[in-house]
């Protein structure tokens, strides 16, 4: 039975936070994070060059742009729920498609299709997670932070799924194929719970949202033009993180980490994105301009730099937990931002214009960071070069102030 507003209670709220979460375990967690656990066998088995295997990310970063601009109308044909469960079918299908294709052209069209349905599921249901906030204000940091660290499921889920399934296939030809099938089996599991929170959703949810519009001060449209400098910080963000989720297991098989480490510091690295939610929900509330964007972004610049200072065990677990605990957190940053400044009408509007310029950075980031690493200085330099991208996004994000009074 679908729950009202007025009995929604805190754990039925956290009961539905968390099958929410389950859309970013689908479109992030396992559509675009597993695929760094893919990168090293599929790049010895098809000899690709790093500036290729950056290019697969690129080629999902750019279908992400495309779903996301076509994700305002079709929110407004469909409705974020029917968006959010239907993305997430289409995006285990072309999860699952992927087993079947060893060009990399085909390969490149799948990474595209399966972002695009991922940013429809990103969008609709991060637009969910701000409208089920606005029934418990007190909690509302949390729950958004929830939901983004759902992503950590997905990291953890794929951590121990791909290792001993590349292990069983060891044999077969492309037994890296079978990797993508058993993502593509907990992508469907994931959706299976997303049908869930589709039915559970409050049916207050939508009037709660507009009853909260008519109690803030109105904000025009321009509204989203004036987060120019947490934009521009988002953007550089986008080319940064991706950098190093998409090389760094790379970087720890060049520097000899045994696959038994490599999965303990991926599975780690998801279970601190989970973490995440609570450890900064505080932040995400208290402030309403750029600076937790800022002092995130800051602290993912050192976390993608630390592997490349040394290939100490601890130093490269201080990394992943680090990292884990703190970039999702930035993506909640900004659906925090647009909760705080605009008008709840003008919610979807806003996360998708965060959406967008975080894909354009996403696009340019991988192949960018994976030409650098097929240079002089491989790899290490092209982490270098994430953490430059990093820091300096934390300096634009730090420039944006709130737009309505805090």
């Amino acid at each position: 039975m679908t729950m009202h507003a007025a009995t929604l209670t805190p754990p039925q709220a956290l009961r539905l936070a968390i099958a929410l979460s389950m859309g970013a375990a689908v479109s992030l967690g396992i559509t675009r994070f597993s695929y760094a656990l893919l990168l090293p066998p599929m790049r010895a088995d098809l000899g690709w060059s790093y500036t290729l295997a950056g290019a697969m990310n690129t080629a999902n970063a750019a279908g992400y742009l495309l779903g996301a601009l076509m994700t305002p109308a079709l929110m407004r044909r469909f409705g974020p729920v029917r968006l959010l469960v239907g993305g997430a079918l289409w995006a285990s299908l072309f999860m699952a498609a992927s087993g079947f294709f060893t060009s990399a052209s085909a390969l490149l069209v799948q990474r595209l299709l399966a972002g695009l349905a991922s940013a429809w599921v990103f969008v609709a249901g991060g637009l969910l997670a701000a409208r089920l906030g606005t029934l418990q204000p007190s909690r509302a940091g949390f729950l958004l932070g929830l939901y983004y660290g759902g992503t950590g499921f997905g990291i953890t889920l794929s951590a121990l799924l791909v290792p001993p399934v590349l292990q069983a296939a060891s044999g077969e030809a492309h037994g890296w194929a079978w990797a993508w099938w058993a993502l593509a089996l907990a992508s469907f599991a994931g959706t299976a719970v997303l049908g869930y929170a589709a039915h559970a959703m409050p049916g207050g949810a939508h009037a709660s949202a507009a009853a909260a519009s008519t109690q803030a001060p109105a904000v025009q449209p321009a509204g989203v033009r004036r987060f120019g400098w947490a934009l521009s910080g988002y953007a550089l963000f986008g080319a940064g993180y991706i950098g190093y989720m998409t090389f760094v297991i790379a970087l720890l098989h060049e520097q000899g980490a045994s696959p038994v480490r490599i999965t303990i510091f991926y599975a780690l690295l998801g279970v601190a994105c989970v973490a995440s939610s609570r450890l900064w929900a505080g932040l995400l509330d208290r402030f309403h301009g750029g600076q937790p964007q800022a002092l995130l972004n800051a602290l993912l610049g050192l976390a993608t730099l630390l592997p490349v200072l040394s290939a100490a065990w601890p130093v490269t677990l201080v990394s992943g937990l680090l990292f884990g605990a703190v970039f999702l957190s930035v993506v909640a940053s900004t659906t925090a931002l647009v909760r705080h400044n605009l008008p709840a009408e003008q919610w979807a509007t806003g996360i998708s214009a965060f959406t967008i310029i975080f894909a354009l950075g996403q696009i340019v980031g991988p192949t960018v960071t994976g030409w650098i690493s097929d240079g002089p200085g491989g790899l290490a330099r092209g982490l270098v070069a994430s953490a430059l991208a990093l820091w300096i996004g934390a300096a634009l994000a730090s420039r944006q102030r709130p737009l309505l009074p805090t």
